[in-house]
């Protein structure tokens, strides 16, 4: 297993420290498709993550592996454009890294976004929904980025995970969605290994556990955040309906998601500056 110790963190965060005079409290992933966000962060300085002192790049198509720091409606960010994930063979604690070090920098605020197939059969492909609750399958079967011997200056060795996502965020991106007219939901998403896309049998029983929405992704770093004491905030965008029926027509890539996930920008965009926008200090 790999461990890491909080000196590896803090000579990441002393790195990315060194190139930018900005202490940001806000930090964002951008997951599948979405990383076009930062492209809007204003006056930013991109790091690359190759360059981050054990920083993990990923390798997915769609992620362009760089960490860029600046502002967004006023407020200085620091922005993840794609992430790793468990499935590419990094460990669970390898994936919460860059959430650690963001602890590091003095990160209070985690904005975390994803691509996810929608399971709740009153869902569309172009949704956005906030995510109210979740569910760690690799977490809850022994992968779980906590594991191993706990540091008390970074968190509990217990952390309590009933109000991971927080309830004052999450009502502050309703109210930003009724202001804009954009249409959220709200939902439950499962979070699983990957890389294969979910059979219909598979589907129909993560439906019955009370699951909206399914990934590969934000529940390690979720985790590790709010070990960490970070606030989070936790947006889907729904990039397919999942299939539930082995004879259905029916078809599922990952360049469908990152299509749709496109076309959902806009949306994201508007709701994430709002967020923004209105975030109390």
């Amino acid at each position: 297993m790999t461990t890491f110790t909080r000196a590896d963190y803090e000579a990441a965060a002393t790195h990315i420290q060194q190139h930018t005079d900005l202490r940001p409290e806000i930090g964002m992933i951008l997951g599948s498709g979405l990383g076009d966000f930062a492209d809007s962060v204003e006056n930013p300085t991109i790091i690359p993550y190759a360059d981050i002192p054990n920083w993990p790049s990923g390798a997915v198509k769609g992620h362009a592996k760089r960490l860029v720091v600046g502002h967004l409606e006023g407020n200085p960010v620091a922005v993840m454009q794609g992430r790793a994930h468990f499935y590419e063979g990094y460990s669970m604690q390898a994936v919460g890294f860059p959430v650690r070090v963001m602890q590091m920098m003095g990160i209070k605020k985690l904005v975390v976004t994803n691509a996810a197939g929608g399971i709740n059969q009153d869902f569309s492909a172009g949704d956005l929904m906030i995510i109210k609750d979740h569910i760690f399958m690799p977490g809850m079967t022994g992968q779980n980025p906590l594991m191993g011997p706990n540091d008390e200056s970074l968190g509990p060795r217990f952390p309590i995970m009933t109000t991971a996502y927080d309830r004052e965020l999450r009502e502050l991106a309703l109210a930003v969605a009724e202001r804009e007219s954009l249409h959220l939901q709200q939902g439950v998403y499962l979070s699983l290994s990957g890389p294969a896309f979910e059979t219909p049998a598979e589907i129909r029983m993560q439906r019955a556990w009370g699951a909206d929405a399914v990934g590969m992704s934000t529940a390690p770093e979720v985790m590790v955040a709010v070990h960490g004491g970070m606030r989070v905030l936790g947006i889907s965008s729904i990039a397919n309906v999942s299939i539930d029926d082995v004879d259905s027509t029916q078809d599922v890539s990952h360049e469908e998601v990152l299509e749709v996930g496109q076309s959902i920008v806009p949306r994201l965009v508007t709701l994430l500056r709002g967020i923004l926008r209105d975030l109390p200090n």
